[in-house]
């Protein structure tokens, strides 16, 4: 069995596969990854572990991990099935190369965009030749909330809400409104764009807020919450076939 560790900006993801079959999935504060880590090995025989982190992890963290399973640990450098074509590839965040790789094994031969709607909402585009492009990086929707509060005087935290009308007709509906609104219109702008030049264009939505945004979006979309985590074992399959 596989262990996926998917260290975000908040929270950390784990799952464990057999072979494409996830079996467990669970979600947690990253000042727990050891004793979690403890509770699924307890629980899983597991063969080979693989660990992606946005944020910065303590190398006896890692060491701790390794020293029970093989572990391998995403990079820029690692070989990869698509050509890398963005301009600072050391700069490209280990997440969005996972979401890449995801999406040239599960939509072979297509153009591809993927979008990852979290802390932040990123956007990855990689050609039906296997061509990454690079994409964009825009704020999350609860960045955003938590930027009208914080930069303001008197504008409260809200919690995410879908607006009853694109009209807000009070301050709590206009904030939902400003925040919900724009970032529908503008993922549904950036796939247009896409579209326009690719007519034969995959859309892959992923992310804490995927299924919250898909039945908000215009575009015919796949949403897929896991996208991420089926990545990562995608890697480990892989690595393990070469």
């Amino acid at each position: 069995m596989n262990l996926i560790i998917d260290v975000g900006n908040t929270k950390v993801k784990v799952a464990v596969f057999e072979e494409n079959k996830m079996v467990f999935r669970h979600v947690f504060d990253k000042k727990n990854i050891i004793l979690e880590f403890k509770k699924i090995i307890t629980k899983y025989k597991i063969e080979q572990a693989i660990i992606s982190s946005v944020a910065s992890i303590p190398t006896k963290i890692l060491e701790k991990i390794a020293s029970v399973v093989p572990l391998t640990c995403v990079s820029s450098k690692m070989k990869l099935p698509f050509k890398n074509l963005y301009s600072t590839p050391d700069t490209l965040g280990v997440d969005r190369i996972v979401l890449v790789f995801a999406a040239v094994v599960k939509y072979p031969n297509q153009n591809t965009l993927i979008i990852d709607s979290g802390t932040c909402i990123t956007y990855d585009f990689v050609s039906k030749q296997r061509n990454y492009f690079g994409g964009a990086i825009a704020p999350g929707i609860e960045m955003r909330y938590k930027a009208l509060h914080q930069f303001t005087s008197k504008l409260p935290m809200l919690q995410v809400k879908k607006p009853h009308n694109f009209t807000g007709d009070s301050t709590f509906e206009s904030m939902h409104s400003g925040v919900v609104n724009g970032v529908i219109q503008e993922i549904n702008g950036v796939i247009e764009q896409y579209k326009n030049k690719y007519l034969d264009l995959t859309v892959v939505l992923t992310g804490g807020d995927a299924n919250f945004l898909s039945k908000q979006l215009k575009s015919s979309i796949f949403a897929n919450q896991n996208f991420l985590l089926e990545g990562l074992n995608e890697i480990l399959i892989f690595n393990k076939s070469e």
